[in-house]
């Protein structure tokens, strides 16, 4: 059994006619997958930072944790999209193995629209939730107290680039197979 991006899906991604908005989410999934990155870094930075003036210099830091949640939520929910675009999602490859090609495209869009129904649904009540975070003055609870729409706006834009990306794919697959899946 093979490890790694499934090869149906990733094969026949490769082939389906790029648009010009699949090229626009597509630079603009690199720049947040970069940015996610430096996020990661910087959640590790702040962690070990907070490590190291607790232990040694024996001064408690109460941000370091709040700091590195909202930098991890955010390469999280940013990256998504990108990760997507790869079809580097967990898969159970035992499936896509046992069945034919044209049963896996069949499949594959079933799961996409499952999908795309799913985090286009968490996209709409996330936009609420920022609404109400901005419009309510949200903050957290902790002594530091920083505004809550900051995470709530990372969530919201990472998941509404998802289901952008879930929908573009979904009309690549119906285009690529004139219409039926």
């Amino acid at each position: 059994m093979a490890h790694g991006l499934d090869t149906v899906e990733t094969e026949h991604a490769a082939a389906l006619p790029r648009s010009a908005a699949d090229r626009i989410i597509a630079v603009v999934n690199d720049v947040v997958v970069k940015v996610s990155s430096l996020a990661l870094i910087a959640a590790g930075l702040v962690l070990t930072y907070s490590v190291i003036v607790r232990y040694f210099l024996k001064i408690s830091t109460d941000w370091q944790d709040e700091m590195s949640v909202f930098l991890i939520i955010g390469a999280v929910f940013m990256s998504a999209a990108a990760i997507q675009a790869r079809r580097g999602h967990v898969a159970i490859e035992a499936i896509v193995g046992l069945l034919p090609p044209r049963v896996n495209r069949v499949r594959q869009i079933a799961v996409d629209i499952a999908s795309f129904v799913f985090c286009g649904f968490f996209a709409w009540k996330s936009w609420i939730l920022l609404d109400e975070a901005i419009v309510d003055n949200f903050h957290s609870g902790s002594t530091w107290g920083p505004p809550l729409w900051i995470p709530y706006s990372l969530m919201t834009i990472g998941m509404t680039l998802l289901s952008v990306q879930l929908l573009l794919q979904i009309i690549g697959q119906i285009r690529s197979r004139g219409g039926a899946p």
